[in-house]
């Protein structure tokens, strides 16, 4: 009797191999369902950056003012007639 229990344990050992370790096995979809989970994360973070560059972009082409945001931040330009200060602070100090 524990010999006909044994046989059927390793039979039924046997049968659930391929479904947890073998091509299409319970493993392999756990493991693929967590590289989806990982790809959607990407595609969303992914598609609010398009999204904030696709507003940048829309800002750029109809609106004069963040070309000129732009110019000034990034270029250093001013506009014409305009006073341009510049302070700069000095490292060295006095002694007393």
């Amino acid at each position: 009797m524990k010999f006909l229990a044994l046989i059927f344990i390793v039979l039924i050992a046997l049968l659930q191999y391929p479904s947890w370790y073998g091509k299409g096995g319970w493993l392999k979809v756990w493991g693929l369902d967590q590289e989806v989970k990982a790809a959607r994360q990407t595609n969303r973070e992914l598609q609010n950056r398009n999204t904030i560059l696709e507003a940048e972009v829309n800002d750029l082409k109809q609106g004069l003012d963040a070309i000129e945001e732009r110019a000034r931040s990034e270029l250093g330009m001013i506009k014409q007639d305009e006073i341009f200060f510049q302070i700069s602070k000095s490292n060295h100090q006095k002694k007393p």
